[in-house]
């Protein structure tokens, strides 16, 4: 019987180091602990479905808490047929001492733990969803306040209009002018046309 462990974080900044210690007082061999940064979202990630590979019958998967196996409520539920029907694989969650399917795998105990299962998923992507509403209300809210997100954009230097002219007549190598105008190129010809787009409107 293999033992393994299942880490993951929603994002590289995020700290694996909870889970981590987690798994190191299980005794589970290092190589056996497989860590994903990746949203919870769906199960395509690069470690979990190695780790799903690596599994056979008979083997102990742990995870510290049902989230951090999945966020979508359908995905957990399936996923866990796969692991437990499918691939006779046990799973103990950390965190919920109802969720191992090693204990009482009679018929109560198996309804109990599909309950459970039930209502962690649900929980799991609920809070994922709100997360998700609170992150766009924020946005919506910076947005209207003025905050610009993405990369800064650089200001138009003021003589701008002058150098696309000199550019225009010749007198300026397209090197000199981004040189002078500090852009790259696709920006120097998305600000001439946007130019170009402001002087006709204003001589409508």
């Amino acid at each position: 019987m293999g033992i393994y462990g299942y880490v993951r974080v929603s994002s590289l900044e995020q700290n694996t180091d909870r889970q981590i210690f987690a798994m190191e007082g299980l005794r589970i061999p290092p190589q056996n602990v497989f860590t994903d940064k990746q949203s919870g979202k769906d199960f395509d990630r690069p470690a979990y479905r190695k780790l799903v590979e690596r599994l056979e019958s008979g083997d102990l998967l742990y995870v510290k808490s049902i989230d951090r196996l999945g966020r979508n409520y359908e995905d957990i539920q399936n996923q866990w047929r796969i692991l437990t029907k499918e691939k006779g694989v046990d799973i103990a969650v950390l965190d919920m001492p109802l969720l191992d399917t090693r204990l009482n795998k009679d018929l109560m105990g198996t309804f109990i733990a599909d309950l459970v299962l039930g209502l962690l998923s649900f929980v799991s992507q609920n809070e994922r969803d709100n997360i998700r509403q609170r992150q766009a209300e924020g946005i919506a809210a910076a947005k209207a306040k003025g905050v610009r997100f993405g990369r800064p954009i650089k200001p138009t230097s003021n003589n701008f209009a002058e150098l696309v002219k000199r550019w225009d007549d010749k007198q300026l190598s397209t090197r000199e002018v981004l040189k002078k105008c500090n852009i790259s190129k696709s920006t120097f010809y998305r600000r001439r046309a946007q130019s170009r787009l402001i002087q006709r409107e204003n001589r409508l």
